[in-house]
């Protein structure tokens, strides 16, 4: 009896797990939801319930009772409304003053009923909507002043409930919620807003508190096509979907709070998994008792050059906090003596390696326009075994070389075709500038609006896997004939800081090489796990160094569970050193 409880524990232990850190799609919540809702549990009122809850709190910390608080709800005609009409109900039974705003031509009839009987008011604002009671078929004319007189009950509330829009829209908001949007929201453009606010003195009002996900982002991409609102908190209901979690529609989801529905998830699979400490705890090899450097995992690194010698050593300094055996390096002889005098433990000089970590810190073809750079020739013929044919077949020596991390400068000699273990660390810029060496013309800004899909083509045409990097982090790649994404969030806005890429790339190849042969061998954790469990390890460093408990993503609240602080530590400004010094804690922290 005893074995069978521990077993339960763990299994609701990793199903609760699942469900904070993975994103399903639409199609996929749907489908979770209808056994549900066929045996008749009432979820509409539970999510109801959990969000008049979470409204009244968030209305608490900011000092304001329930009482006479001035609560808009943004209404649309489906379920999503629903919700959003039991939770004004709620709210209103306890002394607010509620209006609702209906943005279509009809109200869920229950959630509107419930509405009336609790003193709630709505004001209509399409000419031809259907609402029993609410007058219509008004002019153009007096149309305009409803709208105006809606946006000047948004400016004036202290909470606005966004329950415009559910999982079902596909594209931008469009019609009267567009306009909506448009005017208390944002068109398609993250809000110009420190990371962490300074919860003293930088509260505006209206908090908004979104409905399942914010108005207008994109359900199963993560983009924003067009005018969104942005919320202050998120209140989502079942699991996670993949705005909460993927750039840039997480960034305006604010905090996220999972109410618990009961979905059977054991086996479905998730569009999006995220990093934890789980994930980043299993790609770290424990050292062995008949261990020795060779086999704890060496490095090798082709970074740095005369103009950019810190790069080789953050990189190298990055690889040997992070569990590495041993740290070859190869470069000019400036680089080497910076190496040295900073890490003494380095190896100089060619030797056999378990991966690669190139091009961080070596200028980029446009920087080198004679072509007569060393490490850029060095790195040339080492990614020279890493290219396969049209195919895409390779003879077995090509899918037998290790592990390798191509970074910054090495971008543009990249191969047109690569094994999976190739890990390509590109930012946005970056990632921009080598899907356009491939044919496909691409901005910056595109890929900030679209990096999933944009990670996706560059793996799509390169076969190599893809770490995109970011405050969110996503990484793309090819496992067992089916092609992953995991983010990882992990990180302080303070991270944003020169040589932390540098880090990254040295931890990267300490990881694959201390899992370098199980990954060829397909053993083990695979090079999306291990990409991602460097990032979210690079995160966890640079959170322990600044000290912040700010994050890229925040895991969600689970409904009913202890509400997290609402007065986070700002933290401080690190450099890349201070990142570096930080990751043997981080290793701690993941291991235990």
């Amino acid at each position: 009896m005893q074995q069978f409880a521990v077993s339960a524990g763990n299994e609701d232990a990793e199903r609760l797990r699942m469900l904070t850190h993975g994103a399903y799609d639409a199609a996929c919540v749907r489908e979770m939801e209808r056994p549900l809702l066929d045996d008749g549990v009432p979820l509409m009122r539970m999510a109801a319930a959990a969000v008049a809850d979470v409204a009244a709190g968030m209305l608490d910390d900011e000092g304001i009772g329930l009482e006479g608080a001035r609560v808009v709800l943004l209404a649309g005609a489906g379920d999503n409304g629903g919700d959003g009409l039991f939770a004004a109900a709620r709210l209103a039974e306890g002394g607010a003053k509620v209006t609702a705003i209906a943005v279509g031509r009809s109200l869920h009839e229950a959630g509107f009923a419930a509405l009336a009987r609790s003193g709630g008011k709505v004001l209509v604002l399409d000419p031809q909507s259907r609402i029993p009671g609410c007058s219509a078929g008004f002019s153009a004319g007096e149309a305009g002043e409803r709208f105006e007189s809606a946006v000047r009950l948004i400016g004036r509330a202290h909470l606005v409930v966004d329950a415009m829009i559910g999982i079902g829209l596909d594209g931008a908001l469009r019609g009267i919620p567009a306009s909506i949007a448009s005017s208390a929201g944002l068109d398609g453009v993250l809000p110009e807003r420190p990371a962490l606010a300074d919860y003293e003195t930088s509260r505006r009002f209206p908090l908004v508190l979104a409905v399942d996900m914010p108005s207008g982002v994109g359900v199963d991409d993560g983009t924003l096509p067009g005018a969104y609102i942005p919320a202050d908190v998120t209140v989502t209901f079942g699991a996670l979907k993949p705005c909460a979690a993927m750039p840039p529609a997480c960034y305006a989801a604010g905090r996220l709070v999972l109410v618990d529905l009961g979905f059977d998830i054991a086996d479905v699979e998730p569009a999006i998994e995220i990093a934890d400490d789980d994930l980043a705890g299993d790609a770290v090899r424990l050292p062995r008792l008949n261990d020795s450097k060779y086999s704890r995992g060496v490095v090798g690194l082709v970074t740095g050059s005369a103009r950019y010698p810190g790069a080789a050593v953050l990189t190298v300094k990055g690889a040997s906090r992070a569990n590495a055996g041993m740290v070859r390096y190869l470069g000019p002889q400036r680089a080497q003596d910076m190496v040295l005098a900073a890490r003494p433990e380095a190896v100089i000089g060619k030797g056999h390696v378990q991966a690669w970590v190139v091009g961080s810190g070596v200028p980029a073809a446009a920087d080198d326009p004679d072509g007569d750079d060393l490490q850029r020739e060095t790195i040339r013929r080492l990614l020279d075994h890493y290219a396969l044919g049209e195919s895409q077949d390779g003879d077995d020596e090509t899918y037998a070389m290790p592990p390798i991390v191509v970074d910054a400068g090495a971008l543009d000699l990249l191969p047109d075709r690569v094994p999976p273990q190739v890990l390509v660390t590109p930012h946005a810029a970056e990632l921009a500038r080598l899907l356009t060496g491939l044919g496909e013309r691409t901005e910056t800004d595109d890929v900030l609006a679209e990096p999933w899909r944009y990670a996706r083509l560059v793996h799509e045409l390169t076969g190599a896997t893809v770490l995109l990097k970011g405050a969110v982090t996503v990484v793309v790649g090819r496992e067992d004939d089916e092609v992953r994404t995991v983010v990882s969030g992990s990180a302080p806005a303070w991270l944003s800081t020169a040589g932390a890429g540098d880090v990254l790339a040295g931890m990267l190849g300490a990881l694959l090489a201390q899992n370098g042969e199980d990954v060829v061998a397909g053993y083990g954790p695979g090079m999306v796990d291990i990409a991602a469990a460097g990032a979210y390890l690079h995160g966890m460093a640079a959170a322990i160094a600044s000290e912040s408990d700010q994050r890229g993503w925040q895991a969600p609240s689970v409904y009913g569970q202890q509400r997290p602080s609402q007065m986070p530590s700002l933290g401080r400004p690190i450099i890349a050193s201070d990142l570096v010094a930080a990751i043997p804690q981080a290793f701690e922290d993941v291991v235990q």
